[in-house]
């Protein structure tokens, strides 16, 4: 599922996932990786009813706070990226209008169940994030977060030996049911796998002039 975005120039990319899977820390560790490949990044994050997640990359000192949008959902996470996606998508038309030379914006979504998707009104491509922490029988359960999104991403690595987790059983579950979709493995606290994982969106949905 590879398209150019509705707005001219500008890709929106979805991050999904389960509460605690390491979402916002991905952010983190995106806006640098996408900055120096000279890509101009903002984010809306979404949270239940607070803006927690917004305020911690706002202080990152990562990005300009003023490219970061807070997006209440005061409902379900996924009510707010699925059902009703209007003040996401609102969210995201102010911040391309405020900042033109904006490439991609990142659209993180409140922590949600492994049934989370986005509307494709919203984004063009999406990504979902589970961690070995979780345990390694997660691939298993299909949920369409896992099944569905463009990139599936098994955070947390550098836990799995503590809980017991066997990743390349992970790997090998997910890329059965995700029928050979990408699959990428990452570690925010070090960096490992980000590379990897901007070069898959410059290649699927990052167009530059």
């Amino acid at each position: 599922m590879t398209s150019k975005s509705r707005l001219p120039g500008v890709a929106r990319i979805g991050i999904g996932g389960p509460v605690g899977s390491g979402k916002t820390a991905l952010v983190e560790r995106l806006i640098p990786a996408l900055k120096a490949r000279g890509i101009e990044v903002a984010v809306v994050a979404n949270d239940l009813v607070t803006r927690e997640d917004s305020e911690r990359i706002k202080r990152s000192g990562l990005i300009d706070p003023n490219r970061v949008l807070a997006v209440e959902t005061g409902a379900c996470p996924h009510t707010a990226i699925r059902e009703d996606p209007t003040m996401n998508i609102q969210a995201v038309e102010q911040l391309v209008e405020a900042f033109p030379e904006v490439n991609v914006v990142l659209i993180e979504s409140g922590g949600d169940n492994l049934a989370s998707t986005f509307s494709l009104e919203l984004v063009d491509y999406w990504m979902f994030v589970i961690d070995t922490s979780g345990g390694d029988d997660i691939p298993r359960k299909k949920g369409p977060g896992i099944v569905r999104s463009d990139i599936l991403v098994i955070n947390k690595t550098d836990l799995a030996t503590y809980v017991g987790a066997d990743i390349d059983l992970m790997v090998k579950e997910a890329a059965i049911v995700r029928n050979f979709r990408t699959v990428i493995l990452t570690n925010c606290k070090t960096g490992t796998g980000i590379e990897e994982l901007v070069d898959r969106l410059v290649h699927d949905v990052i167009f530059m002039d």
